[in-house]
């Protein structure tokens, strides 16, 4: 079983043409997971006026930002493989059945990522994103890589093994960035898969969560260390919990 987890927040603009390039890849027996976190525009009514069963819309009672929001449609979600989606992105046709493949290739897995396409608000071509090159050899130089910017990893082209829920989440107090949290613990326990190929075109428009402009660099090493800190208590734990099971 696939779920497909989205959070959203005023995304009525986009968030139709999302839903039908994800919808026209799902089976039956799959699953849209949306948390909503506040929105007042018609981003519900929207969702709701689909009548698709697929579609399972949870209306978060306080605002809890978009890395909250992500954790919390991952943890109401059913199935065995878990893809994250943006609200106004536009999956490419094959997406879905390209990644399962390139998954099940690597059973080590944990995660798939992709490049992808850029487009504006108005869906024309407004440039490309190929900076997600091959992993790593070594597990550890692919940790070192992400910490250091140079394996940039977005959170809306993953693909993650249900497997690794148990070891991303809770996400960590203090962690800005799920994107990069998932692909630090999935690089350290059990391996990305990183696709050359564009599995969706992203919009880039002015509401944009991502930032665009570059951080000063004490903001980005006070960043850095609370990943480091929360990465080398997670694998603690993961150690002291392996360690009890034998």
């Amino acid at each position: 079983m696939i779920s497909v987890c989205m959070a959203t927040f005023n995304g009525a603009k986009y968030i139709r043409s999302q839903v039908d390039s994800i919808l026209q890849q799902l089976a039956p027996e799959d699953e849209l997971v949306v948390c909503d976190d506040g929105s007042t525009d018609q981003t519900i009514a929207i969702l709701v006026g689909y009548g698709d069963a697929r579609i399972r819309v949870h209306q978060n009672p306080n605002r809890l930002g978009h890395v909250r929001n992500f954790e919390r449609a991952m943890s109401l979600a059913h199935g065995d493989y878990i893809f994250l989606s943006d609200q106004d992105d536009v999956w490419v046709p094959g997406r879905i059945r390209r990644m399962l493949d390139s998954m099940d290739a690597n059973p080590q897995a944990l995660l798939v990522a992709s490049n992808f396409d850029l487009m504006d608000g108005q869906g024309m071509p407004a440039g490309e994103f190929r900076a997600l090159g091959p992993v790593k050899r070594f597990r550890w130089l692919q940790v070192a890589s992400i910490f250091a910017g140079k394996s940039p990893y977005f959170g809306c082209t993953f693909l993650i093994r249900r497997e690794a829920l148990k070891y991303c989440l809770p996400i960590p107090a203090g962690i800005e960035s799920h994107d990069i949290w998932f692909a630090l613990v999935a690089s350290a326990l059990g391996g990305v898969v990183n696709l050359p190929g564009v599995t969706l075109r992203h919009r880039v428009h002015d509401s944009n969560v991502t930032a665009r402009r570059r951080r000063a660099l004490m903001v980005v090493l006070r960043s850095r260390l609370v990943f480091a800190q929360a990465l080398v208590s997670r694998l603690f734990a993961v150690w002291v919990t392996k360690i009890g099971r034998k």
